[in-house]
């Protein structure tokens, strides 16, 4: 019952972690490598909220986002509102799915002027209602090639956990012999994000990897979706 756990550090870890607890064995080969960028902080004044859609986001840019704290900070998800909260947000509210989803709640809410510290590499989200400053804090080199444990662990059959549409990509340019590899997406999305010719692709009830990992303990215990 191996999956492969795909997604950058420190979130692998606390995948697999979740994963042993469903009784699975986690293979860890993460396709990112996640590092701070240089960057400079805007006048906090200028804002009313910060969006955050990935907890890399909060992770590496902790210290550059102390004068934004007092901001409602709005989270794509648990894991990402849970670095925000790491990282000194009070007030934290967690959204659905992606960015395109957060942002009708944030209007709702008010907000018209929003800091989104985000990677290198990201989606452009936009609403008519809320004028979004975007900056890069956190670069993600993308890797060369499957680790050799990673593709060993696909040839016995392990269900690959995809948690964005860019690891997707990724990993389908990487894999070899996808009509043999089972996949679990995070998201309709993401399972866009792969393209055709894998042996089966299902997609987790919920955005959340708690749902994505029983996802997968479901598949391998039926072998399919």
């Amino acid at each position: 019952m191996k999956i492969l756990v795909l997604r950058p550090q420190p979130g692998a870890d606390e995948t697999a972690a979740r994963a042993r607890v469903l009784g699975l064995e986690p293979v860890v080969a993460p396709l990112f490598a996640v590092g701070p960028l240089d960057w400079t902080a805007p006048d906090p004044a200028d804002f009313d909220s910060v969006m955050l859609t990935s907890a890399s986001a909060a992770r590496q840019a902790a210290d550059g986002l102390t004068p934004f704290r007092s901001l409602p900070c709005y989270a794509v998800g648990e894991a990402t509102a849970a670095a925000a909260g790491e990282a000194g947000f009070a007030d934290v509210r967690v959204g659905p799915d992606d960015g395109a989803s957060l942002l009708p709640m944030m209007a709702q809410d008010g907000a018209r002027r929003a800091f989104h510290p985000c990677g290198e590499d990201h989606l452009a989200f936009d609403h008519p209602g809320i004028a979004i400053h975007r900056v890069a804090v956190y670069t993600a080199q993308a890797a060369g090639a499957l680790s050799l444990e990673a593709q060993s662990a696909l040839l016995e059959g392990a269900v690959a956990l995809l948690h964005s549409p860019r690891a997707a990509r990724l990993f389908a340019a990487l894999a070899i012999e996808r009509g043999a590899i089972a996949v679990a997406a995070i998201s309709a999305r993401t399972a866009r994000a792969a393209g055709p010719g894998w042996r089966s692709v299902s997609i987790a009830a919920r955005p959340r990897d708690q749902a994505l990992l029983e996802l997968a303990a479901k598949l391998c215990q039926t072998g399919g979706p």
